[in-house]
């Protein structure tokens, strides 16, 4: 099938964030309106990074999909760059949904979102404040911090804490960030040094790419505090969680828990690593079917 994908941005707390809008066959018509997925990326990362062929798989379905960068994240506006803030990111989403509700020959009432990796609990936490959101599909979530820190080493924890307070502590003096990678190799400094990181990013991100392997320490002191996994129970719309079992970046079993918690959840596993699933055939068609089960491409025109 034939799909478009445009450059749009929208505004989101005085910034502009930058999106493709991707549109069926035919491309959107106001007087059919079909479903969009709001989607964006996990930690660092940006909408060219493994993202695209989730989208067009949307669009081939009838869906229009959404797929944006984060303020200060690859090509959207925001200084300082690279300065990773939840509640911005959450604030983006909120944004992105409006936008998405906003634009002609999209269903207003028919939003899904998903997340992958760190958007994968940004989209619960989002589901479980606004329940007009008909559907969501999160894969390889992160959905608590507890177990997802004890997989960094000690050593980089007391680093990351040490150099997390000097980047705070410049940032209220008005310094420049003071930047971490955001991966490594087993054995180095980062966020992730797990033995898929180095390889999973060199994996999903394509030539030309915004990514940079780079974010503000400040991160590393605000990381352990989220845990959107625990509003799991007030998630009632539909919800896909897909699991890689051999995921060494978001452990696998606190994911399943959130399918098990939530009223409407659904669980899919996989024999794979954390960046398998961008790449994954079977993954794109089981979110295809899940989200052709719970949203509807065949809205009638209104009449004249």
């Amino acid at each position: 099938m034939s799909t478009t994908r445009t450059d749009v941005t929208f505004g989101s707390a005085g910034e502009r964030c930058a999106a493709y809008l991707y549109a069926p066959t035919g491309g959107l018509d106001r007087d059919a309106p079909v479903p969009c997925v709001v989607m964006a990326h996990g930690f660092s990362a940006t909408r060219d990074d493994g993202l695209p062929g989730y989208a067009t798989a949307f669009a081939e379905a009838g869906f229009a999909a959404l797929v944006f960068d984060y303020r200060q994240f690859g090509s959207s506006s925001g200084q300082p760059r690279q300065v990773l803030d939840v509640g911005r990111q959450l604030e983006d989403y909120r944004a992105a949904i409006a936008f998405a509700r906003a634009t002609p020959g999209v269903d207003t009432d028919q939003i899904a979102l998903w997340g992958s990796s760190f958007s994968g609990g940004h989209v619960l936490t989002i589901g479980a404040e606004d329940r007009r959101i008909a559907a969501i599909v999160c894969q390889a979530p992160y959905v608590d911090s507890i177990p997802t820190v004890a997989l960094i080493p000690p050593k980089n924890i007391l680093r990351g804490t040490a150099e997390g307070i000097f980047d705070l502590v410049g940032s209220l003096l008005g310094r420049a960030p003071h930047y971490i990678p955001a991966v490594a190799p087993p054995g180095g400094f980062a966020v992730m040094t797990q033995p898929q990181a180095v390889p999973g990013f060199e994996a999903i991100v394509p030539h030309g790419s915004r990514w940079e392997n780079r974010v503000a320490a400040r991160i590393m002191l605000t990381l352990p505090l989220y845990r959107p996994g625990r509003k799991a129970a007030q998630i009632t719309m539909p919800l896909l969680v897909s699991v890689c079992d051999r995921d060494q970046i978001t452990p696998p079993e606190p994911a399943a828990k959130v399918a098990e918690m939530a009223p409407r959840g659904e669980l899919l596993r996989y024999d794979s690593g954390h960046f398998d699933i961008y790449e994954g055939e079977q993954p794109k068609r089981d979110q295809v079917a899940f989200l052709s089960r719970h949203l509807s491409t065949k809205k009638a025109a209104a009449p004249s």
